[in-house]
């Protein structure tokens, strides 16, 4: 659908349709690891959908760094991170792990999504043409639901 881009859909509808759309592309690498690691040093545990979280996680990376001129991966660690239980003490906030979102970044612009700026990476012009096309397919569905 023409004039629709990534602003115009939800966020949640849009993660999971670029999501399942690099899954069954098949060309988005993926470490070997991503069943084993935690992505933050707050988290207890590692995510419990060892076969799709990567995905995820590309996903909304695309979208972060669609909505913004440039991005690195120490944006993406404090994005990603959250708060840490310390037990009776107050919690304080834990950056991601930077080697899941640099390998995500690196593996983004392999597939020619992203491409290296000078404060970061920023979204290419096919990569920008591949999210408009996915976020005009989540409008349509949402259209025809209603």
């Amino acid at each position: 659908m023409p004039g629709v881009s990534v602003r115009d859909v939800p966020a949640q509808d849009f993660i999971v349709a670029y999501a399942q759309f690099l899954q069954r592309q098949g060309k988005l690498e993926v470490p070997g690891y991503v069943e084993l690691v935690k992505t933050s040093s707050g988290n207890e545990l590692p995510p419990q959908d060892a076969d799709k979280w990567f995905y995820y996680r590309a996903a909304s990376a695309a979208r972060h760094i669609y909505l913004r001129k440039s991005v690195g991966v120490g944006k993406l660690n404090k994005l990603y991170g959250g708060t840490i239980n310390r037990g009776s003490r107050p919690s304080h906030h834990r950056d991601a792990s930077g080697s899941i979102n640099r390998k995500v970044l690196q593996s983004l612009e392999k597939i020619g999504v992203l491409e290296a700026g000078k404060t970061g990476r920023r979204i290419s012009r096919a990569g920008q043409t591949d999210l408009d096309r996915i976020a005009g397919e989540v409008f349509a569905g949402s259209q025809d639901d209603e």
